[in-house]
């Protein structure tokens, strides 16, 4: 019962994380500097913005453990299905069959760096709230 409690958790959360990606995408939906095709900044913001996340709760999470499902459903579920690794390497694909090589790997580079700095970023913000 416990195991398929937690999967209910990591679904729904998932659900809901994807739903907010998608949101995203609609508000960023001609309103941004750049095209996707161009240059998917949308997908760049979510995955940071999903590893900033990720660095602000995983300390809280693994001090505090009141609800065992809280990690499940919080970091698997809700910021597993607002990121999306699916999304950087087929934009990253489409870019280099463009012949934008040089923009994939910007992209990339901002994607993996980025995403180490907010996760530590998060981590540092973490810190300094009071337990």
């Amino acid at each position: 019962m416990g195991q398929m409690r937690t999967l209910g958790y990591i679904a729904v959360g998932g659900i809901i994380g994807s739903l907010g990606r998608y949101g995203l995408d609609l508000l960023a939906a001609g309103n941004l500097p750049l095209e996707p095709q161009d240059f998917p900044l949308a997908t760049l913001a979510v995955n940071l913005i999903g590893c900033l996340a990720i660095g602000i709760l995983a300390p809280v999470l693994l001090a505090r453990t009141g609800w065992p499902n809280a990690r499940p459903f919080l970091i698997t579920g809700i910021l597993g299905g607002f990121t999306t690794f699916s999304a950087l390497a087929a934009q990253s694909g489409v870019l280099l069959l463009d012949g934008q090589g040089w923009r994939a790997l910007a992209y990339l580079v901002a994607t993996l760096a980025g995403g180490l700095l907010a996760v530590r970023l998060g981590m540092l913000i973490s810190e300094r709230q009071p337990r």
